[in-house]
């Protein structure tokens, strides 16, 4: 069985797959030797052109040679671009570029002196050099595929695994190009120079140069120009392939000399095959041996509307309209000017673009030779593109996929492995343009792929910045627990000390921060915990104390008082004595709670409205024998029977009304002393204001009863008068009647400050404890009346039977008295939270205890009043008898 290396020897050639055969039109150019144009006013070199990563060399204004380097860079992909002639950097902008989407790229404007002097060149002794060298001198050469696809050579010219064959491309397969060819026909034994350095660099097993059918003086040429070479005899030979669109692709050519298949993916050198085009060659001997970096090639311009077609070495960065200007160029409207063969080249949108690397023909067709570009219509899935193309691709899933934009699933049926040839647009009989679609769909997955590597890349940069930050806050952290482990080993004792004062004051100083936001001090607190802790007990014990002293006076006073028995007026007096005496000792007591305990300013408030409602109470008990005294002016002209009845009874009635005015200001006092213990204690505390509430329902209670006393008295005082005296009864009544109401108004009133004093804040316990109040003034005032109207005609018959009607009047007292703690209970959920209802909220077991307490006091109290008015009675009684 024949090897590779056989058939090879022997000239055995494979079928490639698809393929078309255009017309050919390389007589326009071929027919000429390869010619000069003349220099252009202004070059343009766009950077990079090939690679990246570059760095410009040069800046405006910089005069450079021709060969001078314009960009250095250290990247492998980078290669250099070199002045093509001698001048001046008039500009460094964007540029048009000669692509077909024109768009701007970084160009350098060479403003050309004319002169065209090269720079210093260096040429060397192949022998002399080593083989890095030579790749260094490739590589700074800038040297790139000069068959349009402009890879950069010297990545091809260093492999990582062996080489066993390298084909020298000289195909040259598009129907309109000859560069190849004429630079074949014309530099054979310089392309063969050129194919040595590869020889020594790769060291192949075989080298064959591949040349078309049609180009039979190339193939002349070669063949002449191997047999001169000092090669290895049948190490190299050339081989002449049949013509076929598009027989000049890489892996193409691979399938046709040898048979395999290059992978989906894969690079030929993975084969162990290495392709270089012959200008490649070429521009490899050059910079090789002569130093001359890639600043020229030779281009293919031609078309029937230029009148000087050629192949012409054009300098790197030639502008377009000059070279279609010096070969004479004569445009039709619409005219098409295309870089490229036909079939693989693109239409520029602007002529103001540069000659390339890669670019190797002008092509300026007439409308006779293609004509204008037909409508695109509907795929009629003929079939005719699969056919055709090379790569044995699907052409037609590939271009659904790229109109509709499904870039990954066109990915999925290989469109990476599309050579652009054009042969399925040239078959397709709906002329769609295919490889339009196609290279749109390359361009958004490379696009794509160059987003997601940068995202990449900027990740690990963003991750290895964290790394980097967190080193050195560990080496801050270690070096700083150095330096104070260091500190604190020298540090002294006094150093120490200052340490800790500095940390201390540090803190106070947080502190007082602290409670400057707050609005609290640490002086507040303490002042706040002494007063809970220590004055609130003073107080109680204060009020207590003045409490007992006020109530053992005014027994040693009512003592003194008990010798003198003058009747009536003595027994006046003493009345007004004890109500003197109860009203100085509540100042006194408020005074002494004053002075023998620091009290805060809330408890201060609350002893001077104790003082102010104790005053009160003694004014309105003074005024009292006021009227009765006018009154019994007013019976001065009775006779003197009904004089001494009307002033017993006025005398009954005076001391009745005092007792009454007593009862109320001994219920007023009462309250008083709760509301204090509630402000020493605490103002604000719920459970105070509760207590408040429960005292101003008994107060209440206790001046419903006084009004019913005194009805009560008024009603037995006037039993007692006789007929004739009705008028002066009446009046004494009326008088009576007013000082009970009084009485009430002024327990209400009383009221009413308590529980504002309490509960300032509580808006709804004010106003019914306000309302209960004033009910409380309207029963006074309603009972008073009833009992004018009811008992000014009433007879009595004799005093005797005023004391009969006291006796029967007493025990109603007591009953009086449960009444009014049974209301005081009910009156008590009417003055509680609106918030929180006593029946859905209970009082707690104190609370109810305190209550308990509040209503055994109430129930003692009117016992005493029942027992002081039956005594009062009785002794009434005995002064009349008198």
């Amino acid at each position: 069985m024949l090897t590779l290396l056989d058939q090879l020897d022997k000239g055995t050639l494979w079928r490639s797959p698809g393929g078309i055969h255009p017309p050919e039109v390389k007589f326009l150019s071929n027919a000429t030797p390869i010619g000069q144009l003349p220099l252009a006013s202004t070059y343009l070199v766009p950077v990079p052109q090939v690679g990246e990563n570059c760095t410009l060399a040069v800046k405006v204004g910089d005069s450079v040679l021709k060969g001078t380097p314009l960009t250095q860079g250290t990247s492998i992909w980078h290669l250099p671009v070199h002045a093509p002639t001698s001048g001046t950097i008039v500009a460094i902008e964007p540029r048009a570029s000669n692509h077909a989407s024109a768009l701007p790229v970084n160009t350098c404007v060479i403003a050309a002196d004319g002169k065209d002097t090269w720079c210093e060149l260096v040429q060397n002794q192949l022998d002399d050099l080593s083989h890095q060298q030579i790749v260094d001198k490739v590589r700074s050469a800038g040297i790139a595929g000069m068959g349009g696809a402009a890879f950069p050579t010297h990545i091809k010219l260093n492999p990582v695994s062996e080489i066993d064959l390298v084909i020298i491309n000289g195909v040259e397969c598009e129907p309109y190009i000859s560069a190849d060819d004429s630079l074949m026909r014309e530099y054979s034994r310089d392309i063969l120079a050129g194919i040595g350095i590869i020889h020594r660099l790769l060291t192949p097993k075989r080298i064959v140069i591949a040349i078309e059918d049609n180009k039979p003086e190339a193939a002349k040429a070669m063949q002449a120009a191997v047999s001169q070479s000092g090669l290895p005899a049948g190490s190299i030979r050339v081989t002449v392939i049949p013509t076929k669109y598009p027989s000049g692709g890489e892996k193409q050519l691979i399938q046709i000399i040898t048979g395999r298949e290059v992978p989906s993916g894969a690079i030929p050198a993975k084969l162990g095959i290495v392709v270089h085009n012959v200008g490649t060659a070429y521009a490899i001997h050059q910079a090789v041996t002569q130093g001359k970096p890639l600043i020229e090639r030779v281009v293919t311009v031609t078309g029937k509307n230029v009148s000087k077609p050629g192949n012409y070495w054009l300098p790197i960065g030639t502008p377009v309209d000059h070279v279609l200007t010096a070969t004479e160029f004569t445009p039709e409207p619409d005219q098409k000017v295309i870089i490229g063969g036909p079939m693989m080249g693109h239409a520029l949108a602007n002529i103001q673009v540069p000659i390339l690397k890669g670019t190797n023909c002008i092509l300026v067709p007439s409308s006779q030779e293609i004509g204008s570009t037909p409508e695109e219509k509907a795929c009629i899935r003929c079939g005719e593109c699969a056919t055709a193309c090379p790569a044995l691709l699907l052409p037609q899933q590939l271009f659904w996929h790229a109109k509709a934009e499904e870039y990954d699933k066109a990915a999925s049926y290989n469109l990476k492995d599309c050579i652009e040839c054009g042969c399925c647009s040239y078959v397709c009989p709906s002329d769609i343009p295919l490889v339009e679609y196609y290279r749109i769909a390359k361009s958004a997955l490379k696009q794509a792929a160059d987003e997601k590597q940068q995202a990449e890349r900027a990740k690990q940069r963003f991750d290895a910045r964290l790394a980097r930050l967190e080193e050195e806050k560990l080496a801050r952290e270690a070096k700083a627990k150095e330096a104070s482990e260091r500190r604190q080993a020298s540090m002294t004792g006094t150093d120490k000390n200052a340490v800790a004062e500095a940390m201390a004051r540090i803190a106070a100083k947080k502190a007082a921060a602290a409670q400057a936001i707050t609005g609290e001090s640490i002086t507040e607190e303490s002042s706040v915990t002494t007063t809970d802790t220590t004055e609130v007990p003073k107080g109680k014990a204060a009020v207590a104390a003045a409490i007992v002293r006020a109530k053992a006076k005014r027994a040693a006073q009512a003592n003194a008082d008990g010798t003198d028995t003058n009747g009536a007026e003595t027994d006046s007096a003493r009345t007004d004595n004890m109500v003197n005496v109860d009203a100085n000792d509540s100042i006194s007591a408020t005074d002494a709670i004053a002075q023998e305990a620091p009290l805060s300013q809330k408890d201060k408030v609350a002893a001077a409205i104790a003082r102010a409602k104790a005053k009160k109470a003694a004014q309105q008990t003074d005024t009292v024998p006021l009227e009765p005294t006018e009154t019994a002016d007013s019976t001065s002209e009775l006779s003197a029977a009904d004089d001494k009845k009307a002033k017993v009874a006025a005398a009954v009635a005076r001391a009745k009304a005092k007792k009454a005015a007593q009862q109320a200001e001994t219920a007023a006092s009462d309250i008083e002393v709760s509301n204090t213990e509630i402000s020493v204690s605490d103002v604000n505390d719920a459970e105070a204001i509760k207590k408040a509430k429960v005292a101003a329902a008994v107060a209440r209670a206790k001046a419903k009863k006084a009004a019913q006393q005194a009805e009560t008295n008024t009603e037995n005082g006037l039993s007692q008068t006789a007929t004739p005296a009705v008028d002066s009864t009446a009046s004494v009544h009326a008088d009576v009647n007013a000082d009970a109401e009084t009485a009430v108004n002024a327990v209400a009133t009383d009221i009413e400050v308590s529980i504002t004093d309490v509960s300032v804040n509580d808006a709804e316990a004010i106003k019914k404890a306000k309302v209960a109040a004033a009910v409380a003034r309207a029963k006074a005032k309603k009972i008073a009346a009833a009992s004018a109207e009811s008992k000014t005609d009433a007879e009595i018959e004799s005093v005797d039977e005023i004391r009969a009607e006291d006796n029967v009047a007493s025990p109603s007292i007591a009953a009086t008295h449960d009444t009014a703690t049974t209301e005081a209970e009910a009156v008590l959920p009417s003055v509680g939270s609106t918030a929180e209802p006593i029946e859905t909220a209970p009082l707690s077991s104190d609370e109810l205890k305190k209550a308990r307490i509040a209503a055994t006091i109430a129930k003692a109290k009117a016992k005493k009043a029942a027992l002081a008015q039956e005594a009062n009675a009785s002794s009434d009684s005995s002064v009349t008898n008198d």
